[in-house]
């Protein structure tokens, strides 16, 4: 990443951890669906790469992406794939596992791995190898009991993201047992869906991160000031 790049990720990080996943987009609709999300507030766009055309619909984002917004791939499998994306300058790698050669790989080109994990053994694995950030995979058919049995022994400094199953009904769930950022798939988007309806979906996520972190800054304070 050039350092725009790198203060755009952790920008999103702080203040908007989301990630839009478009599964199946095809590239004569991907970019009115890419404007629908930023016009929402999205700063960080998935194209994986077992959609079609995936590096046409990729390499048109790229051109066409704000300073704050990060696009890249999902379902990053090889070493090349990572090279590719350097070369379209799309530097969010997302993986469905937690391959160190990838991941390496990832680092190595200058992209942010965002690495899909289940067990503790795959997210330990993982941090070492460099991931700017986990992806607990599949998030809702784990549970957030799951993720508060193995959040004690997780990097605190490495942000979680939920990732399946996760749609605005079951944000507050999983905020609430600590998790730091949420990716949306088929809830946000799925093939046919408008771009106006994605950007609809869009805006009520962001809407109902904004309030999770804004009840979460009003309960530390008034915890503050009972402790005084």
């Amino acid at each position: 990443m050039n350092e725009t790049q790198q203060a755009a990720f952790a920008a999103a990080l702080d203040a908007l951890p989301l990630v839009a996943i478009l599964r199946g987009v095809r590239p004569e609709e991907v970019e009115e669906v890419f404007d629908a999300l930023v016009a929402a507030g999205f700063r960080m766009i998935e194209i994986p790469l077992n959609s079609p055309m995936p590096w046409k619909s990729i390499e048109k984002v790229a051109a066409r992406c704000p300073e704050h917004v990060l696009v890249g791939a999902g379902t990053v499998l090889t070493a090349e794939d990572t090279a590719q994306l350097a070369r379209l300058e799309a530097p969010l790698m997302v993986t469905p596992n937690s391959d160190p050669e990838v991941i390496r790989a990832g680092i190595e080109q200058g992209l942010a791995p965002l690495v899909g994990c289940m067990t503790p053994s795959e997210a330990l694995s993982a941090a070492r190898a460099g991931a700017k950030a986990l992806k607990l995979f599949p998030a809702g058919r784990l549970g957030t009991g799951y993720f508060k049995d193995i959040r004690a022994i997780l990097p605190p400094e490495l942000p979680v993201f939920a990732v399946g199953g996760i749609d605005k009904s079951n944000m507050s769930d999983w905020h609430g047992m600590g998790i730091r950022g949420f990716g949306f798939g088929s809830n946000l988007y799925r093939p046919g869906r408008s771009a106006a309806e994605v950007g609809e979906i869009a805006r009520e996520l962001v809407a109902e991160w904004r309030r999770l972190e804004e009840l979460h800054t009003m309960t530390e304070l008034f915890e503050h000031e009972g402790d005084q």
